[in-house]
């Protein structure tokens, strides 16, 4: 098992406060000790919130992150801190699930990539925001997002 070098990480293992925004986020990445290996992470995130852009309403979601590592990994910790950044922010469900995608595949350069936005319903209509940046690989075991439709009482 080869040891990683964390050295360069200013987060990991210190008190952080929660960034006000996602540009004040810094995002941190590790060497992938098993680059030449294909396999997927993913990362769920059930509460994540921003700000609806007009009302200044909260908007709740429930993300999920799947990506194909290729010399990087995200660092999680602060990956979570760059999520909760977006409790201030006012975006659309859809500038923000495509954003943190997007954001993700520049930094981290990973050989493919999806994220799936599960917004809750404001005004009686759930958004879903789905994204990725190519055909996922036929090899790659990639399990369902395990996110059901939204479906209010019914």
């Amino acid at each position: 098992m080869t040891k990683t070098d964390t050295s360069g990480l200013s987060q990991l293992g210190t008190n952080v406060d929660l960034p006000q925004s996602p540009e004040d986020a810094i995002l941190e990445r590790v060497p992938n000790s098993q680059d030449d290996t294909d396999y997927t992470v993913r990362f769920t995130a059930p509460e994540f919130t921003s700000l609806c852009p007009m009302t200044g309403q909260p908007d709740f979601a429930h993300l999920v992150i799947d990506y194909l590592p290729n010399k990087w990994l995200v660092e999680s910790k602060s990956l979570k801190l760059y999520l909760g950044s977006f409790r201030n922010h006012g975006a659309f469900h859809e500038d923000c699930t495509i954003g943190i995608g997007k954001k993700l595949v520049e930094f981290l350069g990973p050989k493919w990539l999806r994220i799936g936005g599960y917004w809750y319903p404001r005004g009686g209509i759930p958004i879903d925001v789905f994204w990725q940046t190519a055909l996922p690989p036929k090899h790659l075991w990639i399990p369902d997002q395990g996110v059901p439709t939204y479906r209010g009482r019914g």
